[in-house]
Formats: C-alpha cells, sequence, structure tokens
C-alpha cells in the first residue's frame, strides 16, 4: 500500500479540563512536524491515528477509509516511540522480524528480507545481539528497521530521536527521510526541537489553545511564530 491522505475530520476530545480539536487534512507522503507547547495534545493527536484513543466525536479518515473504529493492530500505521519498543529478551533480526511476523513463524524468503533491510540501515553482522549490547543509535536503527520491513503507509514518530545527541539524531533523521521515501509513507513526527521539524519536515502542525491547526509551511512558521509558540520556543 503506498501513501495515503489522512484526514481529521471534526475531531474532539475531552480529558477533564482538556480538550482538542483538529479538523485538517495532511497530503499523502508528506512529512509534517507536530509542535506546540507542553500538554497542548501533540501526543493525543498521534494516538488518535494510531488508535490508542478515540476521540468524543468526528472520524478519522485513510485514503477515504474510516478507521475512527479499528483497533491498533489494525490500523495500516507504524508507531516510533522514545524507548524504541525493543524487546529485550529478543534478537536484533527477532525484533526486525515482527515488522513482518508477530510470531515470528518467517519464511526463508522472509528472513534474507530481515537481513537486507538490517544490511539497509547499517546494522550488518548485528542480528544475533540482544538490545541490552546496543547503543541507543543503534537501538533506534533496529526500530526503523522493523518500520522499513512493515511499510505501513502512515508512520508516527512521538520524540522517537529526542535521547539522542545531535549528530546521532541527525543521522536518524537523515535514515528516516531514506525510509519515507522508499515507503512512499505519510510522516508525522512530534518533536520539541526547531531544527528537527526543519531539517526534516517541510509542513508543521501546530497544536496549540486546545486546537491541532492544518499544517502550514514549517520555516516561515518557526521563523515567525504565534504567541504560544514563540513563548513555548524561547
Amino acid at each position: 500500500m503506498g501513501a495515503a491522505l489522512l484526514e481529521f475530520d471534526g475531531i474532539r476530545v475531552a480529558r477533564g479540563r482538556f480538550t482538542l480539536s483538529a479538523d485538517l487534512g495532511v497530503p499523502p507522503g508528506s512529512r509534517v512536524a507536530v509542535i506546540g507547547p507542553s500538554g497542548s495534545g501533540k501526543s493525543t493527536l498521534l494516538s488518535l491515528v494510531g488508535g490508542f484513543l478515540a476521540p468524543d466525536q468526528g472520524r478519522i479518515r485513510l485514503d477515504g477509509q474510516d478507521i475512527t473504529d479499528l483497533p491498533p493492530g489494525r490500523r495500516p500505521v507504524s508507531m516510533l516511540f522514545q524507548d524504541q519498543n525493543l524487546f529485550p529478551h529478543l534478537t536484533v533480526a527477532q525484533n526486525t522480524g515482527l515488522g513482518l511476523r508477530p510470531d515470528l513463524r518467517l519464511s526463508n524468503l522472509e528472513r534474507v528480507r530481515v537481513m537486507q533491510v538490517l544490511a539497509e540501515v547499517g546494522l550488518e553482522g548485528m542480528e544475533d545481539r540482544r538490545p541490552a549490547a546496543l547503543s541507543g543509535g543503534q537501538q533506534g536503527r533496529v526500530a526503523l528497521a522493523r518500520v522499513l520491513l512493515r511499510a505501513r503507509p502512515v508512520l508516527l514518530l512521538d520524540e522517537a530521536f529526542s535521547a539522542l545527541g545531535p549528530a546521532l539524531k541527525a543521522e536518524m533523521l537523515a535514515l528516516l527521510g531514506r525510509i519515507a521515501d522508499q515507503t512512499g509513507a505519510t510522516v508525522l513526527m512530534v518533536t520539541h526541537d526547531p531544527d528537527d521539524a526543519r531539517s526534516f519536515a517541510p509542513e508543521t502542525i501546530l497544536v496549540d489553545g486546545g486546537i491541532a491547526h492544518p499544517p502550514v509551511p514549517t520555516g516561515p512558521l518557526l521563523d515567525n511564530p504565534p504567541p504560544g509558540l514563540r513563548a513555548y520556543l524561547g
């Protein structure tokens, strides 16, 4: 499945005093940063797409198909969190192979594909290591290898590389860009770092004041941010 149009149609979520509204579309194959003050609802927006949170009203559509009521496992979506979601008792090859089959009963052809993908992300020869024996950057590469194998049309990242130093983070974003190009995925990336947004995402969704605003060009938004974002960025 290639890239897909992602639509938030009249979405509203309320949790106590917190509310988030979203009425916007993300074009197929876009790379979009999601930026806003702490607690504004950036992760909430991603959770709605991933299926970990249900909206109180409105629908979420992917290529015209309503996915609002689909459980997370049945959505054409991959999600990367800061902890990379690696299983400590599984090897690099097994953690990657989960992208193809959750039961890890891989065919010979699928095993070959796992090795190809590990080579593509720079982990050749590390297939038998456990996550504890890897650096933070290498763990990130395993998570990206799994995403590459899954080749889902939507990829969500919730500050996935925020724990890495600047050089390593730049490397991961470049690798992420290559994977997005290869799979044609639509990417939504929550980040608190405006430099990450500038380098990776031509467009940005600002989440502020209870509203997820439609995507706008990243450079002009960050060059002249509205008051809430300016206060947050400092």
